[in-house]
């Protein structure tokens, strides 16, 4: 039988193996298909468990290239590359851009672990990655791994949260702007400045207006000197001794954050024990998930408690001596002296200018984060 459109109704296999011009024909092609989508989707079921019990116990899954910092065996840490690694990640924690590492790592003929040059992209990837710190992530649990860590969980935890925050940009231009990002406020309208030069390129912050700005446009500032300005200040504040006891509450809140990271760990080992149980089929799924909720709303409470204590890894090594801050000043990528006054300053009130006084170091009242 032929359509309107000269198509055929009658049709059949490939095979001729069943006919699907008749019903009975149609039922067991049918059946044969659901037959063969049971046992698709058996062994797919089959392959989840095997690969949550491999990340269970901590164990290797799959292949690929050789991870960096790791020799062939992808188990044995290879310590040259291991360096670098634990170089990287101090490095971005104390506000180093990935571009500004990658840059240097190719200035030094550091390269990834297939020869190729360090991208932005990449560094991210590895040190946002589990395996740098002896764990394996499956289903965003983490698991100890059979293999050693080549930094701590909690910085490879610090690491996470801070590259998980950025956003991604194309923009290739580098930064020229130390104060951008909120660091100064408009003293008229309280609005951040933004950085906008004048038609003869000279680099200066303003109150902007317009749609999406916000700002009030009545206010600007020459960006070189009050650039100058809060680095002096900044420098000069890791002296002070209100400085130092700031720098103390903070390490305080070390023995918050060891603990914090030990309830974490318990509850992920016990997440681990669970899915165990589960594969070995000691207990339900219903039995699972009610206990893998609740352990995971403990994780997810003291993982926001985390975020909230506030990192003073940039100005660690520099607190009580800032002539070594001074000294390297200059040689610091912008990432990073931004890093170090975020640290400290919280933002600059910038006040209106008074007429016939030029630059008035005045005009600018710090507001201290410590």
């Amino acid at each position: 039988m032929v359509t309107a459109a000269g198509i055929a109704e009658n049709l059949a296999t490939v095979t001729g193996e069943y006919d699907l011009s008749t019903g009975e024909g149609r039922l067991m092609a049918r059946i044969v298909g659901a037959v063969a989508r049971k046992e698709s989707d058996d062994k797919s079921l089959r392959l989840r468990r095997k690969h949550a019990e491999l990340a269970a116990r901590g164990r290797l899954a799959g292949g690929g290239p050789r991870p960096f910092g790791f020799e062939d065996d992808r188990v044995t840490v290879r310590p040259s590359e291991a360096a670098v690694v634990r170089e990287m990640a101090v490095r971005v924690l104390a506000g180093d851009s990935l571009r500004s590492v990658c840059v240097d790592l190719g200035s030094r003929g550091v390269r990834t672990s297939q020869g190729n040059e360090w991208g932005p992209s990449g560094l991210k990837q590895l040190l946002m990655s589990a395996r740098i710190s002896g764990r394996r992530e499956y289903g965003g649990e983490m698991f100890p791994a059979v293999w050693p860590p080549i930094i701590p969980p909690e910085q490879s935890d610090r690491l996470r949260r801070l590259l998980g925050s950025r956003t991604h940009s194309t923009a290739r231009a580098p930064r020229r702007y130390l104060l951008t990002g909120g660091l100064l406020r408009c003293g008229r309208c309280g609005a951040p400045m933004v950085a906008r030069p004048t038609a003869q390129r000279v680099r200066r912050y303003v109150c902007a207006k317009g749609p999406g700005q916000g700002g009030c446009g009545r206010m600007s500032a020459t960006a070189e000197p009050i650039e100058h300005l809060v680095a002096e200040a900044v420098l000069l504040r890791l002296d002070t001794p209100e400085m130092a006891a700031a720098l103390a509450d903070s390490h305080a809140q070390q023995a918050e954050l060891a603990d914090l990271h030990d309830r974490i760990a318990q509850d992920q080992a016990m997440l681990r024990e669970l899915i165990i149980d589960h594969t070995d089929h000691r207990i339900s799924r219903s039995e699972w998930l009610a206990a893998r909720d609740s352990v995971q709303a403990r994780i997810d409470q003291n993982r926001r408690r985390l975020s909230r204590l506030f990192p003073t890894t940039a100005v660690d090594e520099y607190a009580g001596r800032s002539d070594l801050l001074r000294s390297a000043w200059q040689g610091l990528p912008l990432s990073r002296q931004q890093a170090v006054i975020r640290v400290i300053l919280d933002h600059v009130v910038v006040h209106p200018a008074k007429p016939g006084r030029g630059f008035d170091p005045d005009r600018f009242t710090p507001v201290w984060r410590l």
